[in-house]
């Protein structure tokens, strides 16, 4: 068998086609959104870099805006690949792919938070002393300051306004890069105010304030960087299915143990479930009662009634076993 034959597509259906009518919709307006944000971004980081000069807090903004367009470039690439079909190479699908676009942005906000916190920390302990001086508008010379804030305030308000958007979305795609994404939008606005408070500090004669401000920025960043990277690692390292915000286990882990527990020959169940980036992966551990044998049929309708409980439930394998094998799965932790 050649490469080829390995790679070639099954008729299995992707996580895409597991999209009722509502996600599909919802995934257009998030792939909108997206774009309108790489837009809108890449205005903002033009914008910041004109008028930074040598203010240190204004360089961190830039330095942030520059990082906000991995989320969304993230999210288009992974929801491009999801709807590839599972092939032999592939069994599972493409669905991590929105795990791995959630690493990567995780890695570099990471990454770029520790690098600002390093520059901000040396220019405190150097006193290093940031010249604003006068710029030239119209004929008419101006403190550069005041540059740096008009544009501050016009740029953060798309962010905030995009963010709330997406949050809704996230939750309803199950998206974590979205999610992601949409968070760090929404707290834009500590970026702008305290770039602004650290460039209006200089021009009072605090020279502290604007390497302050950056190291207040750069916290910010290592901060998103930091919760983003756990969830990320926890989603790729097979951890229990949680919700987008990563705030509790998923619910659905629970319900598909009860579910299965419903039926008549089933003594005991217990569920495996994993996320796959906007779908779920369950096994189900089924316990027949004493004298039930169950057939083919009957365990391929307790896997469809499974199936049918939500969307997200995607890929669902049903193994009836002669006692539950606690080794290998746990009930939900919301049952503890």
């Amino acid at each position: 068998m050649n490469a080829q034959d390995e790679g070639s597509a099954e008729d299995t259906g992707t996580g895409h086609d597991a999209f009722g009518e509502e996600q599909h919709e919802a995934l257009r307006h998030a792939i909108r959104l997206e774009w309108f944000t790489l837009a809108w971004m890449s205005g903002t980081v033009v914008l910041v870099a004109l008028v930074a000069g040598q203010s240190q807090a204004m360089q961190a903004a830039w330095a942030e805006d520059m990082l906000s367009l991995l989320p969304p470039i993230a999210f288009l690439v992974a929801t491009r690949r999801i709807r590839r079909k599972p092939d032999r190479l592939h069994p599972y699908g493409h669905h991590r792919s929105i795990g791995v676009a959630h690493l990567v942005a995780a890695t570099a906000l990471l990454a770029m938070g520790g690098y600002l916190a390093y520059d901000s920390v040396v220019t405190l302990v150097s006193v290093e002393r940031p010249p604003i001086g006068l710029t030239v508008l119209f004929g008419q010379g101006i403190w550069a300051g005041w540059l740096m804030v008009a544009v501050m305030v016009v740029t953060s308000t798309g962010p905030v306004v995009l963010g709330r958007r997406k949050l809704a979305l996230a939750e309803q795609l199950h998206d974590k890069v979205l999610y992601a994404d949409a968070d760090m939008n929404k707290a834009d606005w500590t970026t702008a105010v305290a770039t602004i408070t650290g460039v209006l500090g200089v021009g009072l004669g605090l020279w502290w304030a604007d390497a302050v401000a950056a190291l207040l920025v750069s916290v910010s960043i290592l901060r998103d960087g930091v919760k983003n990277l756990r969830s990320s690692i926890g989603g790729l390292t097979d951890a229990e299915a949680r919700t987008y915000d990563d705030s509790a286990p998923h619910p659905l882990t629970h319900e598909v143990e009860d579910a299965a527990a419903q039926e008549t020959w089933v003594a005991e169940a217990s569920a495996r479930v994993r996320d796959q980036g906007h779908v779920f992966h369950a096994e189900v551990f089924v316990v027949p009662r004493p004298g039930a044998e169950p057939g083919a049929v009957q365990i391929a309708a307790l896997r469809d009634r499974l199936h049918a409980l939500d969307w997200k439930m995607h890929d669902v394998v049903v193994a009836p076993v002669p006692e539950l094998p606690h080794r290998q799965t746990f009930r939900s932790t919301l049952r503890t």
